[in-house]
């Protein structure tokens, strides 16, 4: 790029910030150095200066992207603190969010247990030793009632991570809504619903993917016509990551995915334009902080050019990927746990520098259970110290042009680019599900059927835990540095009785509820699981009259069967 080129892209850069700052979208703030230097909002090349490398970099808030989206970077807003928290019931999680709230965070992340996340009630025989231990118990929409009392959804941004029953999920939470008094078109939040990422590494899935896909186009339909600011699919690389996969596939096959659904959205014929900014993305930040910060910056180029050339997209919010991160729970170690603290600040400053929207620090216990309150508010104030105190919001992406990381963005850009190529070829003869969806989604299904994904993502870790185990990988406190003076953790347990006293409310809720109804609303989801019509208002209609999850999720599976994943050795 030379370097007139350049200057028009700082003119261009120079005209948006003065049309943020007249809609009055820059914080009132101090952003100088604590010596007290001035520094500018944003760094490039000098001035008069040729760089070929710069039409691949940019300025932010202009394609590609790389530098991020909004040119004032966290100027303009800093990133949501986002806290992810569910545990026993309704409740007890409900505490914990207003203490969440209290101490300054900005949105809400619910954990849900393993039943939830499995479409089963906490009756149901096969959820006995699991209801609330993993995240919070919920049933129906008298449970999500509790969840939120006495916080407004009308104002607090909520996050669900929730795949295989997010849709019934969803509907209990607009319930909730319109008993709190909000109307439901307002909401604002994101729902999971990933059901590609489940088949590749997380496992939580409920019917084969061809219903699930059924259910997460009737929701983009439903959101696109009636709650347009809620994002009915969060894209999921964290779990990805977490199985074992390298930074390089995280990012392709979350963007794969990504692609999938774009497709899945023209394939009704959605817009491009309205659907695709209601699409955002989860990554993990691991413990490689130049690694990590590469891959968020070439996800954000990647993602752009591919809504604009490929998908059509010609919005720039049509071409934007906005993502959430949360620190790597796989680096987090049982030994010496209060090294823990180090790497989370590290991984969110990754996330950070890359420019996240929105991010959740994990707490140093939760390697062992689900955090305590002291180590949760330790994981918020991680964020706050970053926030308040380093210095880092004042500068957009300020790592840009270092030949480091601009090195390791095209190098993470060109693996993740050989591996879409894979994805595609694989379903170049699956002519029925091309003609379907598209090239990408096909590739994605026939890699589910083949169990490629998994395969490369076990050899990935398979890898990694030779290198750990050969000491060529150093885990502190783990295979180096091992003597300690630190004593056991006192961990947050949950008691039996929570699930005997969730089991007790939902039988009592199903006895006094109207069965009749229940029952006609429940006919009524599978009169429509056989028709092309929109099965969310049913849905919804069965949720308002107590049905609960485990019910409608039931009523499904008897109509649509379940998915056995294909054993192999």
């Amino acid at each position: 790029m030379n370097a007139e080129q350049i200057a028009a892209g700082r003119r261009r850069w120079e005209q948006r910030m003065a049309a943020a700052r007249a809609a009055g979208q820059l914080r009132d703030a101090d952003f100088t150095t604590l010596s007290g230097a001035e520094v500018d909002p944003v760094y490039g090349p000098p001035e008069g200066a040729d760089d070929p490398r710069f039409e691949r970099i940019g300025w932010p808030g202009g394609h590609p992207f790389t530098r991020g989206l909004y040119p004032a970077g966290y100027r303009g807003r800093a990133w949501t603190i986002r806290q992810f928290a569910g545990f026993g019931n309704a409740r007890q999680t409900n505490e914990r969010y207003k203490m969440i709230l209290r101490s300054g965070g900005g949105g809400l992340s619910v954990a849900f247990d393993m039943p939830t996340l499995m479409g089963r009630d906490s009756d149901d025989d096969r959820s006995l030793g699991e209801v609330g231990h993993c995240g919070v118990a919920i049933d129906s929409a008298a449970d999500m009632e509790v969840l939120f009392d006495g916080i407004p959804l009308g104002e607090v941004t909520t996050s669900m991570t929730i795949s295989g029953p997010a849709v019934p999920i969803f509907c209990m939470y607009v319930v909730a809504a319109e008993r709190q008094g909000v109307d439901p078109t307002v909401l604002n939040g994101t729902l999971q619903t990933d059901i590609f990422k489940e088949y590749i590494a997380q496992k939580e899935w409920l019917f084969e993917p061809q219903p699930h896909l059924r259910l997460i186009g009737d929701l983009m339909e439903y959101c696109a016509g009636g709650i347009p600011a809620y994002k009915p699919l969060s894209v999921s690389g964290y779990h990805i990551r977490e199985a074992g996969a390298t930074a390089a596939q995280e990012l392709a096959f979350t963007l794969a995915d990504g692609f999938g659904y774009a497709e899945l959205g023209l394939s009704r014929g959605l817009s491009i334009e309205k659907f695709a900014p209601g699409l955002s993305f989860f990554f993990d930040a691991h413990i490689d902080f130049f690694e990590e910060i590469a891959k968020f910056r070439a996800a954000r180029r990647i993602w752009a050019r591919w809504m604009r050339d490929v998908y059509g997209a010609k919005t720039e919010r049509a071409q934007w990927l906005r993502f959430h991160t949360q620190t790597a729970g796989v680096s987090l170690t049982g030994h010496q746990p209060y090294n823990n603290v180090v790497r989370t600040t590290v991984e969110a400053l990754s996330a950070v520098l890359a420019g996240t929207n929105s991010l959740h620090t994990n707490a140093l216990d939760e390697v062992l259970a689900l955090p305590t309150e002291q180590a949760a508010e330790i994981a918020l104030r991680t964020q706050q110290v970053l926030m308040e105190e380093t210095g880092v919001v004042n500068v957009a992406d300020p790592l840009g042009g270092s030949w480091y990381v601009e090195a390791l963005t095209d190098r993470i850009e060109s693996d993740a680019e050989s591996i879409f190529a894979e994805i595609r070829a694989m379903g170049e003869n699956e002519a029925r599900w091309r003609q379907a969806y598209g090239e990408m989604t096909a590739g994605i299904l026939r890699g589910i059927e083949d169990g490629w994904f998994m395969s490369e993502i076990a050899e990935s870790a398979f890898r990694y835990q030779q290198q750990v185990e050969k000491g060529e990988k150093r885990i502190v406190g783990v295979n180096v540095h091992t003597d300690t003076v630190t004593r056991d953790l006192e961990i947050l347990r949950v008691s039996h009785e929570i699930e005997m006293e969730q089991r007790r409310v939902l039988q009592q809720r199903k006895a006094a509820r109207n069965g009749a109804a229940v029952q006609a609303a429940l006919d009524r989801i599978v009169q429509l699981a056989r028709s092309d019509d929109n099965i969310i208002p049913a849905m919804l209609d069965a949720v308002r009259a107590e049905a609960s999850l485990g019910e409608i999720c039931d009523a499904l599976r008897a109509e649509w069967g379940v998915y056995m994943e294909p054993a192999r050795f």
